[in-house]
């Protein structure tokens, strides 16, 4: 059995503590991967905070890259020694998956986020006593010098782009960049505005300048995330802490509205805004993620009026073996800036960088591993 140094949430509200634990083998359809940096993302701190429900204890992390260590038997896509970006797991059996779609898993919940173990119940991680330690989070459990996946969620990509840049494209940029390539989709003219100005705002940001959208504004609290967003080339921002964000958006688009929202906070009051400050016809596009269970009241008649769409986005709706290497294309040609949202820390800082994200005092915290 593999042996591996992995950050451990030992129950809700606990620090990440570094302790030996070890992996199962790799069965035929999975890899072994030796991982070299790992992404801290909200959906983590979540889950520790238990806002987001996941069973503990567990070893977290859903943004990995590293170096395949081993392969299954029936493994043929990946070989030993390629490099490896891991995004979410899918069972490949149903029919949304054998359709090409593996975010509409009809598995997906269990797989990624409530199971803790892999489909039929096999953990895939046990402490060094042998004590049982759930993984399997997000298909990978990356947090830790080892990692296992399957072959769907381990992604080639090329080798010698720095680990650290790579391993948000696992989820924050796959889910922002997704949502405004797959989804909202903006024609010649339009208006985007985001709502939250974090790893998977300004990640929308960055892919919706890659469109042909006249105006791209962005929104969120903080003046520093806003000036880094007017950097990234938001063609205007507004700070919701001092002026009303639907108003603001309103007299930006001489009344009209915007053709597109993105609420990415996670906040009620951010989404409802972002609703009403769409144009008539226009598509709010809804990725943060609330505690479990949160309602958000809607004028229903505005909804009859103004017939907007309001469309839940997971993952960024992505095919991650296409969508993800032509992202990482798009860093390489300098169209896709991400490195300018990362800030590394070493692995056996993971509180500091815990904490650091949860104090929004980095974007987007990259754990380098030893």
């Amino acid at each position: 059995m593999p042996t591996a140094t992995a950050a451990v949430v030992r129950g809700q509200g606990e620090p990440f503590t570094l302790e030996p634990v070890r992996l199962d083998d790799p069965r035929p359809d999975e890899v072994l991967v030796r991982i070299a940096a790992a992404g801290i993302c909200h959906t983590d701190l979540s889950v520790r905070a238990g806002h987001t429900p996941g069973p503990l204890p567990a070893v977290l992390g859903h943004e990995g890259v590293g170096t395949v260590e081993a392969v299954g038997g029936a493994v043929t896509r990946l070989t030993v020694g390629q490099t490896v970006l891991l995004t979410f797991a899918s069972c490949g059996e149903c029919r949304d998956c054998r359709t090409g779609e593996p975010i509409r898993c009809a598995h997906w919940p269990r797989l990624n986020l409530f199971g803790g173990s892999r489909a039929d119940g096999s953990a895939t991680l046990r402490g060094a006593d042998g004590s049982p330690l759930h993984g399997h989070f997000f298909g990978q459990s990356s947090f830790a010098t080892l990692a296992l996946a399957t072959e769907r969620n381990a992604i080639a990509v090329p080798d010698g782009v720095p680990p650290e840049l790579l391993a948000p494209f696992g989820c924050g940029v796959q889910t922002g960049a997704g949502a405004v390539l797959n989804v909202l989709r903006p024609e010649p003219g339009d208006t985007v505005v985001v709502f939250g100005a974090g790893a998977v705002g300004l990640s929308a940001l960055l892919a919706a300048r890659l469109t042909p959208a006249a105006r791209l504004v962005a929104v969120d609290v903080r003046p520093d995330r806003l000036m880094l967003a007017h950097e990234l080339g938001a063609t205007d921002v507004v700070d919701a802490g001092a002026e009303d964000p639907v108003e603001a958006v309103r007299e930006l688009t001489k009344g009209r509205g915007a053709e597109h929202t993105l609420e990415t906070s996670g906040q009620l009051g951010a989404l409802g805004a972002a609703v009403r400050a769409l144009a008539i016809g226009g598509t709010c596009a809804v990725v943060g993620a609330p505690p479990a269970g949160s309602q958000l009241a809607l004028d229903v008649p505005a909804l009859l009026d103004r017939v907007p769409r309001i469309v839940g986005v997971n993952q960024g709706a992505s095919r991650p073996g296409r969508f993800l290497p032509a992202l990482v294309d798009l860093y390489l040609a300098g169209r896709l800036p991400v490195d300018r949202l990362v800030r590394t820390f070493p692995f056996a800082a993971v509180e500091r960088a815990a904490a650091a994200a949860a104090a929004g005092e980095v974007v987007k915290p990259v754990l380098v591993m030893p």
